[in-house]
Formats: C-alpha cells, sequence, structure tokens
C-alpha cells in the first residue's frame, strides 16, 4: 500500500479517523511513501499547534511516533522519472504540486502499473486523481 500524508497523519494525533488508518497499516505494516511525506506530515503537525487544534506536548508526541513509523518506511525517492510523472498529472486532473508528486511516486513505485495496487488517503482531490490512474482506495 502506498500511503499518502493525509493518510498517516490521522495516526499521529487523535481523529475521527485515527483508528480506521492504524487498523489498515496493521493489516499490511510496511508503509511506502514519498520521499518528502514526512516533512509534510511535519508541517501539517506544527500548523495544527499553531492553530492551536493541538497542543506542542502532543505535537512532540506525534513527531516521535512519525519518526518510528519512518524508521520502516520504504521510500520512493526523487528522480527524473518521477518529477516527469508528475508533471502529467498537473495537467490531467487538478491537483496541487505536492499532490502530483504523491500520486507520482506512487506511481513510480508500482511501475506505472496502478491496477490492483492500494492507495491510502484521505484527500478527496487525490483520491479523484489517484482513482482516475487506476488506483485501488483506501478507505474504501
Amino acid at each position: 500500500m502506498f500511503w499518502d500524508s493525509s493518510a498517516i497523519v490521522p495516526m499521529l494525533v487523535p481523529e475521527a479517523r485515527s483508528a480506521a488508518m492504524a487498523a489498515l497499516l496493521e493489516s499490511e505494516p510496511i508503509l511506502v511513501a514519498w520521499w518528502a511525506t514526512p516533512v509534510e506530515c511535519q508541517s501539517a503537525l506544527y500548523r495544527r499547534q499553531r492553530e492551536g487544534s493541538v497542543p506542542r506536548a502532543i505535537v512532540e508526541q506525534a513527531l516521535r511516533r512519525l519518526g518510528g513509523l519512518v524508521e520502516d518506511a520504504d521510500f520512493v525517492a526523487p528522480s527524473s522519472r518521477l518529477r516527469e510523472r508528475a508533471g502529467r498529472l498537473l495537467a490531467a486532473h487538478p491537483l496541487r504540486a505536492a499532490d502530483a508528486l504523491q500520486l507520482a511516486a506512487a506511481l513510480v513505485w508500482c511501475d506505472d502499473r496502478p491496477g490492483g495496487e492500494r492507495f491510502v488517503c484521505l484527500d478527496e482531490r487525490l483520491r479523484d486523481a489517484a482513482t482516475g490512474e487506476g488506483f485501488a482506495l483506501q478507505p474504501a
């Protein structure tokens, strides 16, 4: 399964979908993600702290959990192949740059054969694009 940061963050801080995301990871404990996903998760955590929705102590705990999650993760590294796919995705779908890079990394991971591969994501726009590219979405 390829994981977008939108699906990882609920495993770091309590949210409505935290249990569901943790169960998905437990069902297939190898997390595969884009190289910059940990930075995206950090950004989400610090943004919540600045907005006052998550206290600093919880963010610090979440960052430790993130470190544990990514320690054993498989990452798709930056490459010209990934960048080219991201450009194509931007032309084909209404995505932000980081989301195009996420989806491009998933395509690189599956050698451009997404049929049957699972893409774990909670962002609706990225889910739509992943479906359009042929991935099976999680949660369903």
